[in-house]
């Protein structure tokens, strides 16, 4: 196993940007690839040094990406960058040019934690071709429908828009426009019982039942930090297992 530590310039956002790559040592390529991401106040860094990471994926012919989102919720600013394109379009470009990573919707994965987890379903179901399967741990699942606290309320509206629901920023919409197109990705949601953003998963969760989305639901004892976040991120490796049809210790 490798871990790389890449910088690389981004044509969309127009700078340098920092990525973790961690190389599997089971199977043989092509890679199914696990695109994950940060929250608000972190980087691409975190989940290397704040959880097992590298020792979860030990066993699995599975590449992880750890890109950089910024502070950009993963979806194209209303005033300001195209993250979204960034990460939907043009990283998984880049990997696949690098890397020996599979070129198909059957070979990517996608999940995050917080801003993460909205940004893994902004685009999970705003590129359902790209990605098969979703997951979000303690994720502002409504972030993009309507102001939720701890941003700025101007920053939010720069990123987002005044009146963002029904737009690509609204999960709810995305998920509604990926079902009717009949090209919705295996999804997984999850989070603490002591999380502040536990009543905003339930009622994601609520909507989505609603709208007869298949999903899998979860809440398990826990609050908003890494202690929740590398004990869960093994059950979001096991179902993305499932999906990418991987098998530890392949060879």
């Amino acid at each position: 196993m490798a871990l790389c530590h890449l910088n690389w310039s981004s044509q969309v956002l127009g700078k340098q940007v920092g990525t973790y790559v961690i190389l599997p040592e089971a199977g043989k390529g092509p890679y199914a690839t696990f695109y994950l991401l940060h929250g608000l106040s972190d980087d691409y860094t975190i989940w290397q040094r704040r959880t097992r990471i590298e020792w979860y994926v030990r066993d699995l012919p599975l590449i992880v990406v750890m890109p950089d989102g910024f502070r950009g919720f993963y979806t194209d600013n209303e005033e300001g960058p195209a993250y979204a394109k960034y990460l939907g379009e043009e990283l998984p470009a880049f990997i696949e040019k690098t890397f020996p990573a599979k070129r198909s919707r059957a070979g990517r994965c996608i999940g995050g934690l917080s801003m993460g987890g909205y940004g893994a379903l902004r685009l999970g179901l705003g590129y359902p071709d790209v990605y098969g399967s979703v997951n979000s741990h303690s994720g502002a699942l409504l972030a993009g429908t309507r102001y939720l606290g701890r941003l700025d309320k101007v920053e939010h509206r720069r990123m987002f828009g005044a009146r963002p629901a029904g737009s690509d920023h609204d999960l709810l919409a995305l998920a509604k426009k990926a079902k009717l197109a009949g090209k919705l990705p295996k999804l997984r949601i999850d989070c603490g019982t002591e999380d502040f953003l536990l009543p905003c998963n339930r009622e994601y969760h609520a909507e989505l039942k609603n709208m007869g989305v298949p999903h899998e639901y979860a809440e398990f004892p826990g609050a908003h930090n890494w202690d929740y976040w590398d004990t869960h991120i093994q059950e979001a490796l096991q179902f993305h297992a499932k999906n990418l049809k991987l098998h530890a210790g392949a060879k």
